[in-house]
């Protein structure tokens, strides 16, 4: 496909608390523009407190798509966003709109905007016996025969990014091939959109700040309803999408684990655990361009026209 040819998208992303809703719902009303959720737990009815999903007013603004579409016993992946997010760009292209996707999802962003590597599938037993291995002998060992045979991934990989460094492994043994060079072929092959990403950048105190405000109102608006709710509605507490942040402390709290005012604590220091990790994602894409919000808005909304003129 030709460059010309291609959709166009403005992504709006960043850490949790850090504004990318009210940006992208600002920008959308100025541009035209519809919004494509890009967070992997506001897919999820019934999940509305514990996400932080848009209002129903703002809803009623622009339109707002990907949200509320599955259950939460659904095991929704990656290439089921990829899939969704596809047709509805399409779609919202066929209109004549133009499209806002906003996430903290960084996988998700990815995996849209650049697609699926074509690397092997899994081997339960090669797997395990790393795993095994890791127990044993400890990451570092791992990371170290890593580095023997896939240089490049493992300079990537944290030494403890456990999961990251199995897979790793696992395709080496699997294909006698290093998995970054599955990764390097992919990077070259046709992307399907072309994209103006933009970050909200915060300064971490004030980051901070706000997840703990936001945690606070999430539990005044009644988090711990809609976890009793979601329980007695027949979702287990073991479900995946009931472990994320918010909901699993509140389930533990609910199940006699510890006080409310504990689960208020954890989930408060989870949130700040998580978007450092958004942050961490995030910065390593070059392309991001950071931008202050509220605060610099003509600024931001002057490059999107730009993008598309």
């Amino acid at each position: 496909m030709r460059e010309e040819e291609k959709a166009r998208l403005v992504i709006v992303q960043g850490p949790t608390a850090s504004g990318k809703s009210a940006l992208a719902l600002e920008l959308a009303e100025r541009i035209g523009g519809e919004i494509v959720n890009a967070d992997s737990m506001q897919v999820y009815r019934g999940m509305d407190i514990g996400t932080a999903k848009p209002s129903q007013e703002e809803r009623r603004r622009v339109p707002h798509h990907l949200y509320d579409i599955v259950d939460p016993d659904v095991n929704f992946t990656a290439a089921d966003f990829r899939e969704h997010a596809s047709r509805a760009i399409t779609e919202i292209g066929r209109r004549g709109k133009r499209v806002v996707l906003v996430g903290g999802t960084g996988l998700y962003i990815r995996i849209l905007t650049q697609g699926l590597v074509d690397s092997p599938g899994g081997d339960d037993n090669i797997r395990r016996e790393l795993e095994d291995r890791a127990h044993s002998e400890g990451l570092e060992s791992l990371h170290r025969r890593l580095a023997a045979v896939d240089p490049v991934a493992a300079a990537r990989l944290h030494p403890n990014d456990g999961v990251r460094i199995v897979r790793a492994l696992e395709v080496f043994l699997l294909t006698g091939r290093p998995l970054s060079a599955f990764q390097e072929e992919h990077r070259f092959a046709d992307e399907p959109y072309r994209c103006l990403k933009i970050g909200i950048s915060v300064e971490r105190e004030l980051l901070y700040r706000r997840v703990e405000e936001r945690v606070d109102r999430m539990i005044a608006e009644g988090l711990v309803e809609e976890v009793r709710g979601l329980l007695s509605a027949g979702y287990p507490a073991t479900l995946k999408a009931m472990g994320s942040i918010g909901y699993r402390e509140i389930c533990a709290h609910l199940a006699g684990g510890f006080s409310l005012d504990e689960a208020v604590r954890l989930i408060k220091q989870n949130t700040r655990q998580y978007a450092k990790r958004q942050m961490t994602w995030f910065r390593r894409d070059s392309e991001i361009i950071w931008v202050e919000y509220p605060g610099k808005f003509d600024s931001i909304l002057s490059t999107v026209m730009g993008f598309y003129h």
